[in-house]
């Protein structure tokens, strides 16, 4: 497995040695193991407020 040496950003760094994956990983994940992370915002199926001090934030 050949390895990833990265660009000398901080004195340790010039040292920095990491494993290159991209032999045993595909480019894209399987489709069928991935899914989207859903957010209830706190709301139960009615869209009431059940749980307190929950949503907002950032979309992931």
């Amino acid at each position: 497995m050949p390895l990833k040496k990265h660009r000398p950003i901080t004195p340790a760094g010039r040292y920095k040695l990491l494993p290159d994956f991209a032999e045993i990983t595909k480019s894209k994940p399987e489709r069928s193991l991935t899914s989207p992370l859903k957010k209830s915002g706190g709301r139960n199926n009615n869209g009431r407020i059940t749980c307190r001090h929950r949503g907002g934030g950032h979309k992931r």
